[in-house]
């Protein structure tokens, strides 16, 4: 039989520095919720979080891999590398937020009343938790787009900061919920509308080129995507005014923490995490203007 291609297998899919990373992030995914599912233990909706970023990763990890090593990429109406820098950086970000959780719940120095046991398996999960964070950052490092060369717009910094600026969004949305008083006025509500539109837009982004549709549309993707960052700026800084005086002007709110508030329960606590939030998202779509204005997007990367 004669060959009508290239080899079947591609090697550099697991030997290159790129695929090495992503075998041990699938190494330290699968060590670190067996850890906690054989011994460590989970519980609560922070412990289902760990457990669900974990499991995720490696999931995607194992197909990522499976599929540049069979090229079966090429077959997936996919753009393979915007699929995969955003993958990654969203990997990132997921593996850090649980590197983080799963130590301050669940690990403690002593046995009581645990049991030594439990205590060891915890601390060892949460080192490889470390660790996987710490390959996902390498791989976002490897992958991402030096100056003058040609690749997908995920592994710019403008991609890679989308990824982020919708993450950050989730957290926002994580403290709405959690009691925040939102609906207490209308400028609080017109926040929500703010953290909601930017971050629908943003995945929308996010998908067409992930998808590497963004050739078919009617208008300019490019100069869109620059006109609507410049948008997210000016309604992100109008959230940035906005919401803390209406929380913590003492004519509208509290600048102080009630003193009768339960932990884990104030809506004062809530508001100060949105607050805080809104600012980096700020500094993000900032960000993201300036990078954008030195890029140029390719799609079928």
């Amino acid at each position: 039989m004669e060959s009508t291609g290239g080899p079947y297998l591609n090697t550099a899919a697991v030997t290159s520095p790129v695929g090495i990373a992503r075998l041990l992030q699938m190494t330290f995914g699968c060590t670190t919720f067996s850890l906690v599912a054989h011994q460590g233990g989970f519980s609560a909706a922070y412990g289902t979080f760990c457990m669900f970023v974990w499991t995720f990763c490696f999931a995607i990890t194992v197909f990522i891999i499976a599929c540049e090593f069979t090229h079966l990429h090429s077959c997936l109406s996919l753009s393979w590398g915007n699929f995969t820098a955003a993958f990654a950086m969203l990997a990132t970000l997921m593996s850090l937020t649980a590197a983080v959780i799963y130590p301050l719940y669940f690990v403690q120095v002593g046995c009581y009343p645990i049991g030594c046991e439990v205590r060891d398996f915890r601390i060892a999960a949460s080192v490889f938790a470390g660790l996987l964070f710490v390959t996902y950052a390498s791989e976002v490092f490897l992958t991402r787009a030096k100056p003058g060369q040609v690749t997908s717009y995920m592994a710019t910094v403008s991609g890679l900061l989308k990824i982020v600026q919708a993450f950050v969004a989730c957290i926002i949305f994580g403290a709405l919920v959690n009691d925040s008083q939102y609906g207490k006025y209308v400028a609080t509500q017109w926040c929500v509308a703010v953290y909601s539109f930017c971050f629908v837009v943003t995945v929308v982004v996010v998908a067409f080129s992930v998808t590497g549709k963004t050739a078919l549309l009617w208008f300019p993707f490019e100069r869109s995507v620059v006109i609507y960052t410049f948008g997210a700026v000016l309604l992100y800084a109008s959230a940035a005014v906005i919401w803390p005086v209406f929380c913590f002007d003492s004519k509208y709110g509290s600048p102080r923490r009630p003193g009768l508030c339960a932990k884990g329960k104030c809506p004062w606590d809530s508001q100060l995490v949105i607050a805080i939030f809104t600012y980096v998202n700020l500094l993000l779509y900032v960000l993201d203007l300036a990078y954008s204005q030195r890029i140029r997007f390719v799609s079928h990367l």
